[in-house]
């Protein structure tokens, strides 16, 4: 991704930000997908008192998108607050792997620190989707459907 498209996606990663439902913590992320086609979706977290029903940021974009029939999903930026950029969480490390996004980009709402770095630098190792035959795949040699790297 150059710059601009980098910039783009962060904006919009900070813009959904702002409508984080987030009572519990008070830690409002933003996140934004870039798709094949260019569009750009965005999620925010969504927290529940019963916590383990809350919904991040980034499974928010990436489902969401896959809800309108995006599949072929390129990037997606992060947005929260903090000294350094936010890191995914492994359980959406691996959904962007379902969906082969290729680049992570995190950074703090002002935009003053901007990290991109390749998803396979986060998750070396992802869970690889099942054959069907019903058996697991795993380990360095697979892939996900449509993951690049």
């Amino acid at each position: 991704m150059n710059p601009e498209q980098i910039a783009t996606l962060v904006r919009a990663a900070r813009d959904a930000r702002r409508k984080a439902y987030a009572p519990y913590s008070q830690f409002k992320v933003g996140a934004a997908v870039w798709t094949a086609d260019g569009t750009i979706i965005t999620g925010c977290n969504v927290e529940n008192v019963s916590y383990g029903l809350s919904h991040c940021a980034e499974r928010v974009a990436i489902h969401k998108a896959v809800s309108m029939g995006k599949r072929r999903l390129l990037a997606i930026a992060v947005v929260a607050e903090g000294e350094e950029p936010p890191t995914p969480c492994g359980a959406c490390r691996q959904v962007m792997a379902e969906f082969g996004i290729g680049t992570v980009i995190m950074a703090t709402p002002r935009g003053k620190k901007v990290v991109t770095k390749p998803l396979r630098e986060l998750l070396p190792e992802p869970f690889l989707f099942l054959p069907r035959e019903g058996k697991a795949r795993g380990g360095r040699r697979g892939r996900a459907q449509g993951q690049r790297g």
